[in-house]
């Protein structure tokens, strides 16, 4: 943690803290703007005016049915998985002591999704519609999904936990698992789908796409109470990971349960990701790209890094939401593809700077 060592500089203390909750407010800024120009993208032609009539119980009917019933659910569910993969990766980076960690380098997303497409293909929770929909899948019995998916996330995490204690494993090592373990997944949904007829391939091949206009406004708001359940917890136990950035031993001399912190921590973790891929499909690098972004700022103060890194992750993913709307019109391209070409050459350039730490 970021703190001013010398006697006296209560005054250098509190710019210190100006500067943090400066970078917090302009990151709430930045969320309210890109709602606000989320509502407006598309190819309807809806005028920025008319989107605020609309905003307002003004409007024609259209421009409300499309504000209403199609973007602002669209809106709130890439707030809600936003936050909910930049907190989880801010996390993960934390307990376990690697700057690359996140729930797609390590495999949780993985996992979660072959999980989710079991469900789909074998245990008859989603079924394909005809038409109007791409060959997507619609999900019949969303808690089965969501089971699925967190039993898939949990095995991919337990699995990391373990390696992570066998022998001392360095982060290279604890990463290179990571991709391993999610070749492994990425495989088995392969063969699921080996088992299933052409449409349901075409129709699970469509949902690990990822996109934001699936969820419905019971699954938005199962991933927001998730996710502000998470998030206390998480806040909670701030000092706790702040002690972990001096390293183990140090913690626990400081009183932290560093193995129960870690486990409880990766489960929730687990959890709110598996619900969040559940409901909208695999979608990459927000979890590691948003916590990096605001350590650039904020450093490793985890009383301002967790709610910066999960603003920051709503506002990238409502952006890579925004692009895949705008890019080639009226197509919308998979976001998960476009989170993908974002954070893929972000990954490369931590890892071969070691994953340094400012």
């Amino acid at each position: 943690m970021e703190v001013p060592h010398s006697a006296g500089t209560g005054v250098a203390y509190r710019r210190y803290l100006r500067r943090k909750w400066l970078v917090l407010a302009v990151l709430a800024v930045l969320l309210a703007a890109s709602c606000i120009a989320s509502a407006y993208a598309g190819s309807s032609g809806i005028s920025p005016l008319e989107i605020l009539r609309s905003l307002f119980g003004g409007g024609t009917e259209q421009s409300r049915t499309i504000l209403w019933n199609v973007r602002t659910p669209r809106i709130a569910t890439g707030v809600g998985v936003g936050f909910a993969l930049a907190m989880t990766g801010c996390v993960m980076q934390s307990v376990l002591r690697n700057p690359l960690a996140s729930a797609s380098t390590l495999g949780v997303s993985q996992g979660a999704s072959f999980g989710a497409a079991a469900a789909i293909v074998f245990l008859g929770a989603g079924v394909q519609t005809a038409s109007g929909s791409g060959g997507a899948v619609s999900v019949t019995d969303p808690g089965l999904v969501t089971l699925c998916a967190f039993l898939g996330g949990v095995a991919t995490t337990a699995v990391i936990l373990l390696l992570s204690r066998i022998g001392g494993a360095s982060p290279s090592t604890i990463v290179l698992s990571g991709v391993a373990v999610s070749s492994l997944f990425t495989g088995a949904t392969a063969l699921v789908q080996y088992f299933a007829d052409d449409v349901t391939v075409s129709s699970v091949v469509y949902w690990t796409f990822g996109s934001l206009g699936r969820a419905g406004w019971d699954q938005i708001g199962l991933i927001f109470f998730l996710c502000l359940g998470a998030f206390l917890y998480f806040f909670l136990n701030r000092w706790n990971y702040n002690a972990l950035e001096s390293g183990s031993a140090a913690a626990k001399s400081l009183g932290v349960h560093v193995d129960a912190l870690t486990l409880v921590s990766l489960v929730v973790c687990a959890l709110v990701t598996a619900v969040s891929v559940a409901f909208v499909g695999c979608i990459n690098f927000i979890g590691l790209l948003s916590p990096h972004m605001v350590r650039r700022f904020v450093g490793n103060d985890y009383r301002f890094l967790l709610p910066c890194s999960a603003l920051a992750g709503a506002v990238l993913m409502l952006w890579a939401d925004i692009a895949s709307r705008v890019v080639i019109p009226p197509t919308v391209l998979p976001i998960g593809a476009i989170t993908s070409f974002l954070g893929a050459p972000v990954f490369l350039y931590i890892l071969f700077q070691g994953g340094r730490r400012p």
